[in-house]
């Protein structure tokens, strides 16, 4: 019996070991030939190349930056380096108007950039809506919170439009100019020689296999970018999706404004994108949301979010539901970790995001385009290799001040505007509510820190533990308890849990010590000239 045991023992063993072999063997005859079809790739391509049958284009020097994509990054970063004298070549894999639901609020820091740029003018004849700040509601309760635009003309404000209508206007713009071409096709890759980027791989819009060369190559080929592991080391994460529809003839509480929603489970979005139109944004935290083909998706919003919506807008937002435009868009969150390329820079969406509550990312991109802007200009033969890649380590660490103020301030709002059942969680959110409700420095600090006007992390890190220790002294005072004492532990520590992984994701030196980065000097010497 024993005998038995220890064979059939032995024989488990043996079944264990063929399975874990077996296993082995798939996996390396799996990496065999993916090797093996990426060596047959290669060798097409040049096959292709020596016989003629792909054509190349500017091996003669005709062009000096490629830009794969034109959307928001893609054609206002082309339109600025073609106004700088730079010959720019854009690869967009649809030139047709875009159809989205994200992308519509552009904020006055970000509307300051696009006239640095010189293309205010493309929020013209698309019916873009002024936006003078925010209204917040939550629990009946609503506050409004206005930007600091006192010390600007009357013109400077926030803009929301239709998205579509707005890169088209860009596009329009950039394919006007002489020394820009704009082509449709497919970036297929990257075309490397020695570790550099020289170029890139495409198909036309008619399926013909064509190359570009060009001593920089900017990828701005947005959220869903095909290239962006070849240049940085991405960690997307999708917290949400937002649900999107269109209320129509219907006023907002307060006008030019837009609104924010504390509901359960988590914020809901309302702002005008036309003379006649209201973009809502329902939020949906995880990665599932409800079908929209079966009704679910309907009976969600009628029976969940409607009844938490302001009884202004209740019979618009239901009718919208009825009508049946339902979008879904999943919410991207990836913190910029480049993994510096000679000859090529990631930009736009393909190389950062974060949660769109804030409606922070034009911003962030326009603002990284006036940076790039500034540090080329000095450099006016960009094959000069070392020159450029010096230039190029600058730019990722002077980004950094408007970039991870409005990266940390969408994460860290939108975890503290989620509902919870949490009881420091809940205590954190009233916080919120209650001391941008106070006015004054209270409520001008944080939206000056939203709109792009005070990028700023130390301020915005003062005032989010500022919250924090509010929301501890309506606890302890006037007559604290060990309960309540033992909250208000928690609330910090919840805090801290919110922000801390934020700014370690943004880098905590080059966010708050940036002095102490070498390439700032560098980068501030180029840019002041």
């Amino acid at each position: 019996m024993e005998l038995e045991s220890l064979i059939n023992h032995h024989n488990y063993h043996l079944l264990i070991t063929a399975v874990a072999l077996l296993l082995l063997g798939f996996n390396l005859l799996y990496i065999l030939r993916s090797n093996v079809k990426r060596r047959r790739k290669s060798k097409e391509i040049d096959r292709k190349l020596s016989t003629g049958g792909l054509r190349l284009t500017a091996t003669d020097g005709t062009t000096d930056v490629i830009i794969v994509g034109a959307g928001v990054a893609g054609a206002a970063l082309a339109c600025t380096l073609a106004k700088d004298g730079r010959r720019v070549h854009v690869i967009e894999r649809d030139l047709t108007e875009p159809d989205r639901i994200v992308g519509e609020l552009l904020q006055p820091g970000g509307y300051l950039k696009l006239i640095e740029l010189g293309l205010e003018d493309c929020v013209d004849g698309i019916e873009a809506q002024q936006v003078f700040g925010y209204a917040i509601y939550m629990d009946g309760r609503n506050t409004k919170l206005s930007y600091p635009l006192e010390k600007f003309e009357s013109d400077i404000s926030g803009r929301s439009f239709h998205n579509g209508r707005f890169i088209q206007r860009m596009r329009e713009k950039a394919a006007s100019l002489p020394n820009v071409k704009l082509e449709q096709g497919t970036v297929t890759s990257l075309l490397e020689e020695n570790g550099k980027v020289k170029g890139v791989y495409y198909k036309t819009k008619d399926g013909q296999i064509m190359t570009a060369h060009a001593p920089l190559t900017i990828v701005c080929d947005g959220c869903f970018s095909n290239l962006r592991r070849a240049l940085c080391k991405p960690k997307v994460e999708v917290p949400s999706s937002f649900v999107g529809l269109v209320l129509e003839n219907i006023d907002l509480p307060y006008a030019n404004h837009g609104h924010v929603i504390l509901a359960d489970p988590s914020p809901i979005l309302f702002y005008p994108i036309s003379n006649t139109e209201v973009r809502c944004l329902v939020d949906v935290p995880g990665q599932k949301v409800p079908s929209i083909a079966s009704g679910e998706m309907a009976k969600y919003l009628k029976t969940v979010i409607a009844p938490q919506i302001p009884h202004e807008l209740y019979d618009a937002f239901v009718a919208a539901v009825d009508k049946g435009n339902i979008r879904t868009m999943p919410n991207r969150s990836m913190p910029a970790d480049p993994q510096p390329t000679p000859g090529a820079l990631l930009m736009g969406d393909a190389f950062n995001m974060r949660h769109p509550l804030t409606g922070g990312g034009m911003t962030v991109a326009l603002s990284d385009i006036v940076l790039l802007r500034d540090l080329l200009r000095p450099l006016r033969d960009l094959n000069d290799a070392t020159t450029l890649r010096n230039y190029l380590e600058c730019f990722y660490t002077l980004r950094k001040a408007m970039s991870s103020t409005i990266n940390t301030l969408a994460g860290a709002l939108y975890k503290v505007f989620c509902a919870s059942p949490d009881p420091a969680r809940k205590e954190m959110r009233n916080a919120c509510f209650d001391y941008l409700s106070l006015g004054g420095m209270c409520s001008e600090g944080p939206i000056s820190l939203l709109s792009g006007l005070n990028p700023r992390p130390l301020v915005l890190f003062l005032h989010f533990f500022a919250v924090a220790i509010y929301g501890v002294g309506r606890l302890i005072f006037p007559f604290p308890s060990p309960k309540r004492l033992w909250l208000s532990a928690r609330l910090i520590s919840g805090a801290s849990g919110i922000i801390f992984p934020i700014i370690k994701s943004e880098g905590v030196r080059q966010m708050f010590f940036p002095v102490t980065v070498p390439a700032y000097y560098k980068g501030r010497q180029v840019v002041s000239q």
